[in-house]
């Protein structure tokens, strides 16, 4: 039940990870609005918030680094937000990004992992991931997001 994704960049590393974990850098343009919050010590939180079911400030993932090795990976546990999922708390996977540098690009490859059999977020995850993933690359790489028409 593992998500894993790879996906090649056409920019440097240090671009790519400021658009993984900066709202500046490209959170908010590819994340639908979300700013993310967290130190990126490990054993602190970090969550995605942003427009949703509670207004403004709904929080749409949270959880705790695990690892935070700037450049190269990061990787937390995820819960889904508490105005989706009443049992939010007990549904914990784990993301992973990790960057490499492939000649002049950067590889980006995304793992969700240790899915429980019947978690109720695995299907809208799987179809989300590469909507994400792909305004990643196309923010990324030319500073535009892509219009998925909500």
């Amino acid at each position: 039940m593992d998500l894993s994704y790879d996906f090649y960049i056409n920019a440097p590393i240090e671009k790519v990870w400021e658009t993984l974990v900066s709202d500046e850098g490209g959170v908010q343009q590819t994340f639908y609005g979300c700013t993310i919050r967290s130190s990126f010590i490990p054993g602190e939180t970090i969550s995605y918030i942003g427009p949703g079911n509670d207004g403004e400030e709904t929080v749409h993932v949270y959880g705790k680094i695990l690892t935070c090795n700037p450049l190269e990976k990061l990787s937390f546990t995820e819960h889904p937000g508490p105005s989706y999922n009443q049992d939010h708390a007990n549904l914990e996977t784990r993301i992973t990004y990790t960057l490499t540098t492939v000649g002049n690009c950067t590889k980006l490859t995304l793992i969700n992992d240790l899915w429980s059999q019947e978690h109720p977020s695995y299907k809208s995850t799987k179809d989300h991931w590469p909507m994400i993933l792909s305004n990643i690359k196309t923010f990324t790489e030319t500073g535009k997001q892509l219009d998925f028409g909500f």
